[in-house]
């Protein structure tokens, strides 16, 4: 299997978890987030850093959450209705109770996407979630 294009089918992706499919949709986010930042000219770690963590964490992630939310399919709104709705164990200092729930549920949605080789939808979504379409 190709890591970078792992193409999985509707059955196996549906086997996964909701919290497992938004493991993965961290990552994913993450490293759009990271390959952005770096395509917008930002050279110095410490600045990527900072805005890679002012980016990627419940509050932010629950926003995007909201700008992407009329552009969803049925089928891509019942995924994250599924993550956002999933029991977690611990919520973030800086997060409330329903961020955290909307940022697992984006996470989630861009975790399925990716696994059933998405890409460009997930491309879609990020930048409407950043408000960059």
């Amino acid at each position: 299997m190709d890591l970078f294009k792992p193409n999985m089918d509707e059955k196996q992706v549906g086997a996964m978890s909701m919290l497992g499919l938004a493991h993965i949709g961290d990552a994913v986010y993450e490293l759009l987030t990271r390959t952005r930042l770096c395509g917008l000219g930002v050279t110095k770690v410490s600045e990527l850093h900072r805005m890679t963590v002012a980016t990627v964490n419940a509050p932010a992630q629950a926003e995007a959450a909201q700008r992407i939310l009329p552009k969803l399919t049925e089928e891509e709104a019942a995924i994250y209705r599924r993550g956002r709705n999933t029991k977690v164990n611990s919520v973030p200092q800086k997060a409330d109770i329903a961020q955290y729930h909307a940022a697992t549920g984006l996470e989630a949605l861009f975790g399925w996407l990716y696994l059933l080789g998405r890409l460009d939808r997930i491309g879609e979504l990020y930048a409407a979630g950043t408000g960059e379409e």
